[in-house]
């Protein structure tokens, strides 16, 4: 779809997106969350993990600093954990993992599929995120502003990395990621149950602050340097900018994540 060349236009617009997907449609797979290395470390990430009941706990190390912070939430969940130096805990996560004296091995959270989002809420799109920084800090804002899921191409993706579960810091506990085969589909799956799909772009007509659209809705962001794929940006129903009055117009994509998730909150689209 081309963007609007006048602003206001897509201020109100509610597109018309027919009848749910049928089960086999989009070429998506169920994967598992939090797959690869199955590794939570630092404390936020961790403790998380143990307040959440469908993460399952592998075997869980700490240091005998970070005991105390630990032990109550790991007794009722019932999960042994053992004492080791910090010297031990990096031969698990690597040296220079700033694991805060607490190492999880862990099972990944149940898979989920892009027919499981329900039809209200807000969804982020990543169109080919790799850098798992930025993907966990997404995540990590996702969480604040009550993001039903997170939605990935499983090419390249960096769902597999404790570094990502480290900066989400508990986020990927509380936003599940989605991976799919074909982005375009998932995209198009969105819309027939009534999404709206809001590309980001730095040089778009319309403003992400001017946009009053009811729920349900999806914000697409591009990967940094190349942005946003000619289809992704065909398969969305509007592109919006973030007005900055600065002389740089471009921001990290995790940045640019959260400026987008606030100026929604702040027009009230998310309350």
């Amino acid at each position: 779809m081309t963007p609007p060349k006048n602003r206001d236009s897509f201020k109100n617009h509610r597109p018309n997106h027919n009848t749910r997907p049928s089960h086999n449609a989009g070429g998506n797979k169920k994967t598992k969350s939090g797959g690869g290395d199955n590794l939570l470390y630092g404390l936020h990430s961790v403790i998380a993990g143990l307040n959440n009941p469908k993460r399952k706990f592998k075997s869980l190390h700490v240091t005998q600093n970070a005991a105390d912070k630990v032990e109550s939430l790991a007794k009722a969940r019932g999960i042994d954990f053992e004492i080791l130096n910090g010297r031990d805990l990096e031969h698990i996560c690597g040296k220079d993992a700033v694991h805060q004296g607490v190492v999880a091995k862990v099972y990944p959270l149940p898979a989920l599929d892009i027919r499981d989002i329900e039809p209200h809420g807000l969804v982020v799109i990543l169109d080919q995120l790799t850098d798992p920084h930025n993907v966990g800090a997404i995540l990590r804002t996702a969480a604040a502003f009550n993001v039903q899921a997170v939605v990935t191409q499983d090419r390249n993706s960096p769902l597999g990395s404790a570094i990502l579960a480290k900066t989400a810091s508990g986020g990927m506990e509380h936003v599940p990621i989605i991976e799919v085969t074909n982005l375009a589909r998932a995209m198009d799956q969105l819309k027939k149950i009534n999404f709206t799909l809001i590309g980001l772009d730095s040089e778009a007509d319309q403003a992400m602050g001017d946009i009053n659209i009811p729920l349900p809705l999806a914000i697409v962001l591009g990967a940094e340097g190349k942005g946003l794929r000619h289809k992704t940006r065909q398969n969305c129903d509007l592109m919006a900018r973030l007005d900055m009055p600065g002389e740089i117009k471009s921001l990290n994509v995790s940045n640019a994540a959260a400026i987008c998730l606030y100026s929604l909150h702040t027009n009230n689209v998310l309350k």
